[in-house]
């Protein structure tokens, strides 16, 4: 039995030997391994064999990177107000050794050293400057750990500032202050939305006004410029008209001369004539009486003598004239058709349509100019209308006026 004992304590000291002997550490962290109380070596991720009860663990240390989140803290601004900041630091540890010789807590000696430096950094801000800075705080809060905790072996890679609450009523007054900029900036573009909805109409009732007023101005130039061409044509016509009508009178009484010539009447006829018609000029209502003069043959005795020539049995007879050729020519019967052809004139059909073209060409964009261009155009084209007043004015092309070869030949009196 006291074999057995001895051989149980035995296995048992041989396995507390391997037991001690033997450290196995996770991968992501690391062993601070001590011999005697002093630091040896820093093993991390597998088997490590230790000499029993010679070496031990000191600490193992996670080398993941961490993030902490540290409680707010009472933080005074440049303007005396107090704000609870809290922050987030994210860092990793380099040197196991450093972290556990160089430093009693890290994780405290963090905290301490990103509030003092963050009381720091916000006491040369206002409450505005400190809502509006976090990037420019969370750099400076990252470089002073940064520097602070080199030597603890750990490495600051990011530090950030989770909230920034200032007090209740400042609070309130800043929501105060937000609303009535809200409503201000509101209120600002409603006023601007208005004055340019109120410019826009003006200048749309100001481009409408202008673009009437050039649309009666257009109008009216052309109203004038075609009544004064209807009265130039007017005054035209009637100038052909009675230019016309006077040429048709004296052709018509050269007609009625040179017919009679042409017949070779007698002082019998005529005195046949003038007695036939004495009925007829009896006939009026307010002729009452009609007296023959007695000396009518004494009359037409002595317009025989003047007219007529004597002959050998001492009467009175009267030979006519000679009728020459270009008499008889100028009695003989004329082509009438074209008198009555209802047919218009060229000309008058190519200058009614001239005007439409006129009327129916859009505005100019230069009224300006289109009318200093049609008035001198007027002005060209009213050098070439003759004068009514002059005896020697001509008529218009667009008139044509029938003329005469020669005036009918005059017979002298005998």
């Amino acid at each position: 039995m006291i074999e057995l004992a001895v051989l149980l304590i035995f296995l048992v000291l041989i396995l507390l030997l391997v037991v001690k002997s033997i450290a196995l550490i996770p991968q992501g962290e690391a062993a601070v391994i001590e011999r005697l109380g002093k630091y040896t070596r820093t093993v991390s991720g597998g088997i490590t064999i230790l000499v029993p009860f010679i070496d031990r663990v000191r600490a193992k240390v996670d080398t993941r990177e961490r993030v902490v989140s540290f409680p707010p803290q009472a933080v005074i601004t440049q303007d005396n107000l107090t704000v609870a900041i809290d922050t987030v630091v994210t860092f990793q540890i380099n040197d196991p050794a450093r972290a556990i010789y160089g430093v009693d807590n890290y994780i405290v000696g963090v905290e301490q050293i990103s509030t003092a430096t963050l009381r720091d950094v916000v006491g040369g801000m206002t409450l505005e400057e400190t809502l509006t800075s976090r990037e420019v705080i969370n750099r400076r809060l990252r470089g002073e750990l940064d520097a602070a905790t080199t030597k603890w072996g750990l490495r600051i890679s990011r530090v950030e500032l989770k909230a920034i609450d200032p007090p209740p009523s400042i609070q309130q007054s800043m929501e105060k202050q937000m609303k009535a900029d809200r409503e201000k900036r509101a209120t600002i573009l409603a006023a601007e939305g208005q004055r340019e909805a109120d410019i826009k109409t003006a200048e749309g009732e100001k481009q409408a006004k202008i673009l009437a007023a050039e649309g009666e101005k257009h109008a009216a130039i052309l109203a004038a410029e075609a009544e004064r061409q209807a009265m130039i044509l007017r005054a035209e016509g009637e100038r052909a008209a009675k230019y016309l009508k006077a040429q048709g009178e004296a052709r018509s009484i050269q007609k009625v001369n040179a017919a009679i010539k042409s017949a070779q009447l007698t002082p019998e006829v005529l005195a046949y004539q003038y007695l036939e018609k004495l009925p007829k000029m009896a006939e009026g209502s307010a002729n009452k009486m009609w007296l023959v003069p007695s000396q009518f043959g004494d009359s037409l005795e002595q317009f025989a003598r003047s007219m007529a020539n004597k002959d050998e049995d001492g009467v009175f007879r009267y030979e006519p004239a000679t009728v020459t050729e270009e008499t008889k020519e100028m009695a003989a019967q004329e082509n009438v058709d074209e008198w009555f052809n209802t047919e218009s004139d060229p000309e008058i059909a190519a200058a009614v349509a001239a005007a439409n073209a006129v009327a129916n060409k859009p505005v100019e964009e230069d009224p300006g100019a289109a009318l200093a261009a049609k008035t001198a155009a007027a002005r060209d084209n009213s050098s070439d209308i003759p004068s009514l007043e002059s005896p020697h004015a001509s008529v218009p092309a667009q008139f044509p006026v029938p003329q005469f070869d020669q005036a009918p030949p005059t017979e002298p009196q005998q």
